[in-house]
């Protein structure tokens, strides 16, 4: 650094009279300083030590030898500062300069690398292009030659004579044209050898036993190879016979296995569909229509099928009569509820089901078998009679062979009990009144009989045929009389299936148990259903662990008729679902699949807008739409849809409850997580939730409510509903006044006196200007006075003084009305 430099930098003046003498003088430990005396002042300045800088110790002893004083004003701070902001300034021209330079070699080094690579690739490619070359030539040079032998061969016993020649005449054999090996030799005898036959890269197994790299030709294909050359040199080729093929077609299908499934080329399959207007590669799919008219090009046969067509397995096969027997008869107890169903199969069976029942009703679908004194064998479906289990009733009525309808005798018909008779209807299966609750006096048995009458069940008391039986669940009277009506029915039906065939069945109910996994309660219908067998029930499939009957006994087979608990689901399966045996494993897993696809396809079908008018329309309908979402768990499938049935049902055009999931089980910590993002509160029905989604659900506050009940339930999510609903509006008149005189205050406005002709006016209440019976204004009143006292309101025949809020289009002869509002809550019906 230069003398001038460092007077720059440190702002002094050099030379003068004003300099001063540089000495050294005294030092503290390592650090020397250096004293500048001055006409003025002495100027003590610190010498750097060994471990500062040298930009910074070679800029103080700049200023220290130049001699030059420091400017006036300028502390040792100050000076110290603009030192370190000389030292920053030059290490940062270093770190720039350094940071250059390095760019500067990375971009070198990357030209270098893509040069490196762009030679790399070319040479590739004249390398490939060279072996290409070669590998024609030798095919067509092997195809010559075995042209010129097949020929020598078909030729040789006569040319074989004029192949000789004197010996004078002629080339000498010498003198005849090099062969190849001879060719391939250079001068010294030393085989040639080209670039494109060293083998380049890892020596692989295929190269270390074939001789060479790549796939190589069967000993088949070399023969034929040969058997087409020498046909064709012979001059008798004769065209290959077409192989006809019987090609399976699906709904859609790539263009790779329709060409496969031809044993075509996918070139030619390729150019088919070109020379038909369609464009496709290998990997597109096309549709079967257009696959069948490629077959038909190609000359093969089409056989069309389905996906649906993995469910043929399961077709039901006719029985023979010869092979039919007897089976017990499927008795279903419906009605309205307490009408006493479940206390009445409590006393055919002589327990005690009510006992287990929440709030005194049956929340599922109980399915038993009892037998008579008689040893006739019965198999009962005890369904819900709430409105909510209006589908699990009809489930209930569409696995029956005979319906009893229970009344209550002091109760009469009740709309359960109409949608009871409906659904036995809709099933064309016979019914069996049971007069229940005879033994109350109130009881009144003809006034059940006149109501049956008007949904057209006519009763045997009434000349009908519907058997009709007064029976007391209590007492026990009429029970007997009870079971030989279900018996002469079940004669009459003469009920037969085949046990000797694969088992065919209906989910009853089906639960996701804890430490049992999925368990379905299965009525089966026909066949026998045994232990280990595999099965496919709706989108399920699994393999019987265990069966289970209504008694809490293992069994080793169920026979037709038999309600049992069927363990070794792989999931839990829906009420209603169709059981069906299959023969192997990879069946049902592939009817399973099927139809958790097809199922999946109808829901995002229904839930798919298919235009964009619609789309527009849903998307509006929703915004004025308020939702409350909830999530639902519970104990058994049934009451999981009874519950989601009765949640779609409450709400009206403004509001609405959405059931973002349902399911079957306990609550866990993903039920939590989704409450949580969505912000919605967890029912529990008959179910608790864990100990981690307890924890989970504290820390984010998540609201979790257990019921046992339906209707409370149901009726706490309809008061919830209820809130999202807008307050009514409702408007009281309570006043007119008109307008007699228009007068100007200062400060205030236009004020308007008045003559309260109906009513009161009011200061807070709102006010309408009306003239000629027509509303021109409505707001409210900025002051309401009586002669000079503002007042909260005036009598009628009163007169007063009002100015409007922000409005003075006022005139003489207007009528103003006064109304007050009030908010009324609301709630759905």
């Amino acid at each position: 650094m230069s003398d001038n430099d460092g007077k720059k930098t440190l702002g002094l003046r050099g030379g003068g009279p004003r300099s001063g003498n540089v000495k050294q003088s005294f030092s503290h430990g390592r650090t020397k300083n250096v004293v500048v005396e001055t006409k003025r002042k002495r100027v003590v300045v610190p010498k750097p030590n060994t471990v500062t800088s040298g930009t910074e110790g070679s800029a103080k002893a700049a200023v220290a030898a130049s001699g030059n004083k420091r400017p006036a004003g300028i502390s040792d701070a100050e000076m110290e500062r603009r030192l370190k902001a000389l030292q920053a300034a030059k290490a940062r021209e270093g770190e720039e300069a350094a940071q250059r330079e390095a760019e500067e070699k990375a971009r070198a080094e990357e030209r270098e690398r893509m040069r490196a690579e762009k030679e790399a690739k070319e040479r590739e490619q004249r390398e490939a292009e060279e072996r290409a070359r070669q590998k024609a030539e030798d095919e067509e040079r092997k195809a010559r030659e075995a042209a010129e032998a097949a020929k020598q061969a078909a030729a040789g016993p006569v040319e074989a004579p004029a192949a000789r020649q004197p010996s004078g005449g002629g080339p000498k054999p010498s003198q005849a044209a090099p062969r190849k090996t001879d060719r391939d030799r250079d001068d010294r005898g030393r085989r040639k050898t080209d670039d494109s036959e060293r083998r380049s890269g890892k020596l692989t197994l295929n190269q270390a036993l074939g001789g060479e790299g790549g796939r190589q030709k069967s000993m088949a294909a070399m023969k034929r190879k040969q058997e087409r050359a020498r046909q064709k040199a012979m001059g008798s080729s004769q065209p290959r016979e077409k192989v006809v093929r019987e090609v399976k077609l699906p709904e859609a299908i790539t263009v790779a296995e329709l060409a496969n499934r031809m044993a075509e080329r996918v070139g030619d399959v390729v150019k088919s569909l070109m020379n038909n207007g369609i464009m496709a590669t290998q990997n597109q799919s096309i549709d079967a229509d257009t696959a069948e008219l490629i077959i038909e090009d190609f000359g093969h046969k089409v056989t069309r099928v389905s996906d649906a067509d993995v469910e043929d397995v399961i077709k039901e096969v006719e029985d023979n009569p010869e092979e039919l027997q007897t089976r017990p008869p499927v008795i279903t107890i419906m009605g309205h509820v307490d009408h006493g169903k479940t206390s009445l199969l409590d006393a055919i069976r002589d327990a005690n089901v009510t006992s287990g029942e929440a709030g005194g009703i049956t929340q599922h679908i109980g399915a038993y078998q009892v037998t008579t004194k008689d040893g006739a064998v019965l198999s009962f479906l005890d369904t819900p009679g709430h409105a909510a289990f209006t589908s699990m009733r009809s489930r209930g009525a569409q696995v029956t062979d005979i319906v009893v309808l229970v009344v209550a005798a002091d109760d009469a018909v009740m709309p359960q009990t109409v949608e009871a008779i409906n659904h036995a209807k809709a099933a064309k299966v016979p019914m069996i009144v049971a007069i229940n609750k005879i033994d109350k006096p109130s009881a009144n048995p003809t006034k059940v009989r006149t109501d049956l009458l008007q949904h057209e069940v006519v009763v045997e008391q009434m000349s009908g045929e519907v058997q009709d039986v007064e029976v007391s669940a209590i007492s026990g009277q009429g029970l007997p009389e009870l079971l030989e009506a279900i018996a002469l029915q079940a004669e009459i039906l003469e009920l037969k299936a085949n046990p000797n065939r694969a088992a065919m069945g209906a989910v009853i109910e089906a639960q996701l148990d804890v430490g049992r996994g999925p368990v379905a309660t299965v009525l089966v219908q026909n066949g026998t259903l045994h232990q280990g067998d595999i099965f496919v029930v709706g989108e399920q499939y699994g393999k019987v662990r265990a069966l289970i009957n209504d008694k809490g006994e293992r069994v080793k087979e169920a026979g037709p008729s038999v309600p049992v608990e069927v363990l070794g689901l792989n999931g839990t399966p829906e009420a209603g679902d169709v059981l069906n045996v299959t023969e192997t494993e990879a069946q049902a897993r592939e009817i399973a699949e099927y139809r958790a696809n097809v199922a999946k396809e109808k829901r995002a079908a229904l839930g798919a807008a298919t235009t964009l008018e619609q789309l527009m329309q849903k998307a509006k309908e929703d915004e004025n739409v308020s939702e409350l979402p909830i999530l639902v768990k519970a104990d058994v499938q049934g009451s999981a849809e009874a519950i989601v049935q009765a949640m779609e049902k409450i709400g009206n055009d403004e509001v609405r409850v959405r059931v973002l999931h349902s399911g079957v089980g306990a609550i866990t910590e993903t039920d939590i997580g989704l409450a949580e993002a969505s912000g919605s509160p967890v029912f529990g029905f008959n179910v608790r939730a864990n100990a981690s989604a307890r924890n989970t659900a504290n820390q984010k506050g998540v609201e979790i409510r257990y019921y046992s009940v339906i209707y409370d339930l149901v009726d706490d999510v309809k008061a919830a509903a209820s809130g999202l609903l807008s307050a009514e509006i409702k408007e009281t008149f309570i006043g007119y006044a008109e307008i007699k005189d228009v007068f100007k205050v200062s400060n205030v406005g236009k004020v308007a006196g008045c003559l309260v002709t109906e009513g009161v006016a009011r200061r807070s209440a709102g006010v309408r200007l009306l003239r000629d019976n027509v509303v021109i204004h409505e707001g409210t009143l900025k002051t309401l006075k009586r002669f000079k006292d503002e007042v909260a309101e005036v009598q009628s025949g009163q007169e007063c003084g009002m100015a409007f809020e922000n409005y003075e289009d006022i005139r003489q002869g207007d009528v103003i009305e006064i109304f007050e509002r009030e908010e009324v809550e609301r709630a759905l019906d």
